[in-house]
């Protein structure tokens, strides 16, 4: 299984899917929810899916998309949606519903050689594109401590940031990092907590910091924000506070700082109608059937009919 769809029923809903509209999935992935947006179309509307990964590329080859009307699948960051879609033929304001499924995918964390995982030796990779430039392995041995520490602790919440930058500068001076047992190895004796935890939140750190996904994230805000039509639909499913904070601050403010805007007369910004106050998540049923499922969070935001502002 490439990546078994997280509150598929709830997000499909979210979208307000209509026969005849124009729809983006931005994280296709093993296409578990690109399949049931078509099924909900019947032929009926455009799909456009991206992804930036060779085995997404490759599962969009296959039934039930190769040669399903009206869907097109993008190899591209998801970074780059107003520039992929308008290379489409689509205009800002002419999209009715944008998914994004945030994060690292099973497939993923299951593939050894991608090395996302310190559950099994591999080379030190992490890249979602493959075609980048820049592995997990070039972060540890290129980085200074203070950029080590940034990362470790913005990105991963390591209570310990500090003190494991400087480890992995004291024995990169030693050996260059290639493996993941390299970093599991220097990890091990400076753990807080639990094994588990410490280790997902350091391989977390890496892997957003290789592939950028809070840049990328907040490019992908920012396009789905203009491309979307009046009351047009952005759903979201984050798996960490990181981007869930960010997609919260972004569809109440429009900038990921959660920075109030207010223009010359004292009018507040309203970049989006939030239909979820609070994120949705997912039950025991689906949780027990999909343990991975139990982080996610659902936030659900439309565009205003009128883009104007608001009063205060």
């Amino acid at each position: 299984m490439y990546h078994a769809p997280v509150l598929l029923t709830e997000s499909l809903d979210a979208l307000l899917l209509r026969p005849g509209g124009v729809y983006v999935d931005a994280t296709f992935g093993g296409g578990g929810h690109s399949a049931a947006i078509l099924e909900r179309l019947a032929g009926k509307g455009q799909l456009l899916a991206f992804d930036q990964d060779d085995d997404a590329e490759a599962n969009a080859q296959h039934p039930p998309f190769a040669g399903a009307p009206g869907f097109q699948f993008i190899r591209s960051n998801f970074r780059y949606l107003k520039r992929q879609l308008r290379l489409y033929g689509l205009r800002p304001g002419s999209v009715d519903g944008i998914l994004a499924d945030l994060g690292v995918s099973s497939h993923q964390l299951d593939t050894p050689e991608r090395g996302f995982s310190y559950r099994f030796e591999a080379e030190l990779d992490m890249r979602m594109n493959p075609e980048e430039p820049r592995s997990a392995a070039d972060v540890l041995n290129t980085y200074s401590a203070d950029e080590l520490q940034r990362v470790f602790s913005e990105f991963g919440e390591v209570r310990n940031a500090r003190t494991l930058a400087q480890a992995c500068i004291r024995l990169r001076e030693q050996k260059r990092f290639r493996t993941t047992g390299d970093l599991v190895g220097l990890c091990e004796p400076l753990s807080m907590g639990e094994r588990w935890r410490y280790l997902s939140q350091v391989f977390q750190a890496l892997r957003m910091e290789v592939n950028d996904e809070v840049g990328a994230l907040t490019d992908f805000l920012r396009d789905a924000q203009e491309m979307l039509a009046p009351e047009g639909r952005l759903v979201v499913m984050s798996y960490h506070s990181i981007e869930d904070r960010l997609v919260k601050n972004f569809i109440k403010t429009g900038n990921p700082e959660g920075v109030i805007q207010q223009d010359f007369y004292g009018n507040i910004g309203r970049p989006f109608v939030i239909l979820t106050k609070k994120p949705v998540e997912p039950g025991a049923a689906e949780i027990k059937e999909n343990p991975r499922a139990r982080s996610a969070r659902l936030r659900v935001a439309a565009k205003p009919r009128e883009t104007g502002k608001s009063k205060k």
